[in-house]
């Protein structure tokens, strides 16, 4: 009769004393299919961990209403380029990498000044804001072949902007085949170059005013 301390609790390993001698011998069985039952049966799709992209879902440094405090636009202008990932810096705006770029390259204008509407832009602002567009298509096509632009921007947080109390225009480059399987199928993006050595490439492209 088996004592209390013969009961295997929950946290027992089975090991090899647990066998008699039969199973002991018996050769391994590797070339069969694993059963799975359902309750923890594979969705099917595979997993590609980016940790560092919780710091953009859970907002972080992001300015909850319209006021400039700790708005990243307004703080990355007061780091060098390359900390800041600034590939130009103008009279009134400023060309920089996105942290979580959609493609390769991908850039936005912004102005220095602390505002969330296009229409709020000075004529000076505005111009130099289009200019620095131009130089962006520019420099992507010079870098890296580009075949084609999505450019624009999002008014406001239920338009999409992710901070929408500072105005900022998008630059996001496009070649033909970059919506592949990957990003269709296995939801992923796949970056061929860290956001560092982009920022190099293209602020050494970057046309002259």
């Amino acid at each position: 009769m088996s004592g209390p301390d013969d009961v295997a609790g929950p946290d027992h390993v089975p090991g090899p004393e647990d066998l008699d001698a039969g199973q002991q011998d018996a050769p391994l069985q590797r070339d069969g299919p694993v059963e799975v039952t359902g309750e923890i049966a594979p969705d099917g799709l595979q997993r590609l961990w980016m940790p560092h992209r919780l710091a953009y879902i859970k907002g972080e440094n992001k300015p909850a209403d319209g006021s400039a405090l700790l708005c990243p636009f307004d703080e990355i202008p007061r780091l060098s380029d390359a900390e800041g990932l600034i590939v130009a810096r103008g009279r009134d705006v400023y060309a920089v990498l996105n942290l979580y770029p959609y493609n390769s390259g991908h850039l936005m204008v912004v102005p220095y000044r602390h505002i969330a509407d296009y229409t709020e832009l000075t004529d000076a602002e505005t111009d130099e804001l289009a200019d620095f567009t131009k130089r962006s298509m520019t420099a992507l096509r010079e870098a890296s072949q580009a075949q084609g632009f999505n450019i624009g921007m999002n008014m406001g947080s239920v338009a999409g902007a992710g901070i929408a109390a500072h105005l900022h225009q998008h630059i996001v480059p496009r070649w033909g085949g970059d919506s592949n399987y990957m990003p269709v199928v296995g939801h992923t993006k796949v970056l061929p170059q860290l956001l560092g050595d982009t920022r190099v490439v293209l602020a050494d492209a970057w046309p002259a005013g």
